[in-house]
């Protein structure tokens, strides 16, 4: 299994520094996600810039963190399911719904359940939703400007999932816990 370095501001590439300060203030932290990220600085910078206006938009931190969750368990990327798990947590959301989540089935709260079936079937689909899909979520009290941020989410996660799978970072202490394997 191929292994990349997982940078701190000290030894990352210096168009990557930025970047992480950015997320050491937003998470009191550089996740080790983001340090093997930071191996390429337009990698490490799209993400926090797209993340910027993820978690600017018009969805709670806890919505956000139920897609971000969806996202990681159907894209099958370990990291990023542990740390989702505990943000989510964090953030709230029911013990059951995150359960629920993780394997592969929908929350039992409404919205969160018709956020959480959107993201899958954006990637499972690759982006191409029937009109049921489109309808179904607008059912749930969404509107279309919402669907259209929902792309953005998925585009920010799916970044972050797929440098999990590539890069396989180590996983911190505090989402030991969560650790979480693909069937």
């Amino acid at each position: 299994m191929q292994t990349f370095p997982v940078h701190t501001t000290d030894s990352a590439p210096e168009l990557s520094k930025p970047a992480l300060q950015n997320l050491q203030q937003a998470f009191g932290m550089i996740p080790n996600i983001a340090g093997a990220m930071a191996n390429s600085p337009v990698l490490i910078s799209s993400l926090v810039a797209l993340f910027q206006k993820v978690h600017g938009g018009s969805f709670t931190e806890a919505q956000i963190q139920c897609v971000l969750l969806t996202n990681a368990v159907t894209n099958a990327s370990a990291w990023p399911v542990a740390f989702h798990t505990a943000l989510a947590l964090n953030e709230g959301l029911d013990p059951a719904d995150v359960q629920a989540i993780r394997e592969r089935r929908a929350p039992k709260d409404a919205r969160l359940a018709a956020l959480s079936t959107l993201a899958r079937t954006l990637i499972e689909k690759r982006g191409h939703l029937a009109e049921q899909d489109v309808d179904q979520f607008i059912a749930a009290g969404f509107g279309k400007d919402h669907l259209l941020e929902v792309i953005a989410i998925v585009a920010a996660s799916t970044i972050t999932n797929y440098t999990g799978s590539v890069a396989h970072p180590p996983v911190e202490a505090p989402f030991l816990a969560h650790v979480w394997h693909a069937p």
